[in-house]
């Protein structure tokens, strides 16, 4: 028996060796794959040429549209085409561009705020943001009301307490967020130059956001009724909204990169610091991974949101069984959705240049595998930085829509939502810095601990406690699923047994 006991250690021994070494390769060789000069092969091509055409269609549609009004009222007779749905005061297109100038120049500045306090007040803006939303939004509905706008009443009414039971379903887990979200901002604050990419970033946006607000103030002052207008704004929201996404990606993709590097090398003061690393990560973020960060930007932040909500609910239902199959059904399909959408495949491009849904699916299988899903759906950072993204945006669509409520009241919903998306994507352009830190951390986490442990112990120690509380949570709510479905079936089997003991008794005395 103590033969068999020694064989059986120093077995577990030398397998453990072997492990420890398997990581260290593998970590090597993910460092490696980042900091080599070897050319990387294209990924989904087929999406960044839709992109980049789509760029172009967009661009010279809203120029024509902006034109048409510029100065002088139906300059390239466009309003012919229209004729049959003239109901509009005519208007001029610099009426209305300077109301989005105001948007787009307060959502830069918000953004620049927030990359300037990075590392000193970033972290008590982002706790007031998860506060002061719900009656921010609760604020702008009385105004609404007072206005007259009862459906946009009824909507920021609805969005403040949806934010309210959101927030009440999460307040337990909020202390844990923030500290991750500390230590991305002790990480972030670390690396000015990630800083520098994302003022250049934002000043490119805004460039963009000229030429889009410009096709847009053509639109709002057109001959069309409200109708044919909204039709439009919502087109070009969408194309904005992708635009911006890719552009938040793109960042994300580069911050990731550097993140990853200096987690590997220990610090961003290591002398190992592979040279022009920062230079190398944007080429391949804007050539070889581009395809890939435009196809994953269409749908990751639609599904992402989505499935904060349902956990949300999912936690507050009770023993409603009835409700309870109808959110477990939508949960386990947006949960299939995660499995090919979902932001941490960002770092896997980064770092492997993958193509999206490969990433996708190798990030989650990973922490599937190493249990880390656990901890990645505890944490709410994600929610927080987007109640941060909202708050910037609704900050510059109050702004605009004040200003043209005492020009043109008739035009303060339409010019208000698109200046509030906006100031989303200029303040989503400062936040995501952040937010790649934090997905790069656990991806980093998942794939060799010792990577956290060599850049920060304490914050390896907690995430090592939560990750072990969480994993006996999830344990121990499986053993009480599967005791109550045992006693479920061992009742049914009793009730069969009397239904059949009642059945012969009743035939016996027949």
């Amino acid at each position: 028996m103590a033969d068999s006991g020694s064989v059986s250690s120093s077995s577990l021994d030398s397998a453990s060796v072997a492990t420890a070494d398997q990581v260290q390769n593998a970590a090597r060789g993910r460092g490696q794959a980042l900091s080599s000069e070897s050319s990387r092969s294209w990924r989904d091509i087929f999406w960044s040429i839709v992109f980049i055409i789509h760029l172009i269609i967009v661009g010279f549609v809203l120029v024509i549209l902006g034109l048409n009004r510029f100065k002088k009222s139906n300059r390239l007779q466009i309003d012919k085409f229209t004729n049959t749905i003239m109901e509009n005061r005519v208007g001029l297109t610099e009426d209305y561009w300077p109301l989005f100038a105001l948007a787009g120049g307060v959502g830069t500045l918000l953004g620049w705020t927030w990359l300037f306090l990075l590392g000193s007040f970033a972290n008590h803006v982002m706790k007031i943001s998860v506060h002061i939303l719900t009656t921010y939004l609760a604020v702008i509905s009385v105004l609404c009301f007072w206005g007259q706008l009862f459906f946009w009443g009824v909507a920021f009414a609805s969005g403040a307490g949806l934010q309210f039971l959101y927030v009440i379903s999460v307040i337990d887990r909020l202390p844990f967020t923030l500290l991750v979200l500390q230590k991305a901002v002790t990480m972030v604050s670390g690396l000015p130059e990630v800083i520098r990419v994302a003022y250049t970033f934002m000043i490119v946006m805004l460039l963009c956001m000229g030429v889009w607000s410009f096709g847009v103030a053509g639109i709002v002052a057109s001959s069309m009724g409200d109708g044919g207008r909204w039709w439009l704004i919502v087109v070009f929201s969408i194309s904005l909204f992708w635009v911006g996404a890719v552009f938040c990606n793109t960042l994300h993709v580069i911050v990731s990169g550097m993140v990853f590097l200096v987690l590997f090398h220990g610090g961003g003061e290591s002398s190992s610091l592979p040279s022009k690393s920062l230079v190398r990560a944007s080429r391949y973020a804007v050539t070889t991974s581009f395809g890939s960060i435009c196809y994953g930007s269409l749908f990751t932040a639609a599904i992402r949101t989505l499935r904060w909500e349902i956990r949300g609910i999912r936690s507050k239902i009770g023993k409603n069984e009835c409700l309870l199959c109808c959110v477990d059904f939508l949960f386990h399909l947006v949960e299939t959705l995660v499995r090919f959408f979902n932001k941490y495949a960002y770092v896997q491009i980064a770092v492997y240049g993958k193509s999206f849904n490969r990433s996708a699916r190798d990030a989650w299988e990973l922490f599937q595998s190493t249990g880390v899903e656990t901890l990645v759906a505890y944490d709410c950072s994600g929610a927080v930085l987007l109640m941060s993204t909202i708050m910037g945006g609704l900050i510059a669509g109050t702004c605009s829509g004040i200003w043209t409520w005492f020009k043109w009241k008739d035009k303060v919903s339409m010019v208000a939502c698109t200046a509030t998306l906006m100031g989303m994507v200029m303040a989503g352009l400062a936040i995501v810095v952040v937010e790649s830190a934090v997905t790069s951390i656990y991806i980093c986490y998942a794939e060799d601990p010792l990577l956290i442990h060599r850049w920060d112990i304490e914050f390896f120690d907690q995430m090592s406690e939560m990750l072990h509380q969480r994993l006996q949570h999830r344990s121990a709510r499986a053993r009480e699923v599967l005791t109550q479905y045992r006693f479920d079936s061992r009742r049914e089997e009793l009730a069969q047994r009397v239904a059949l003991a009642v059945q012969f008794t009743c035939q016996y005395y027949a």
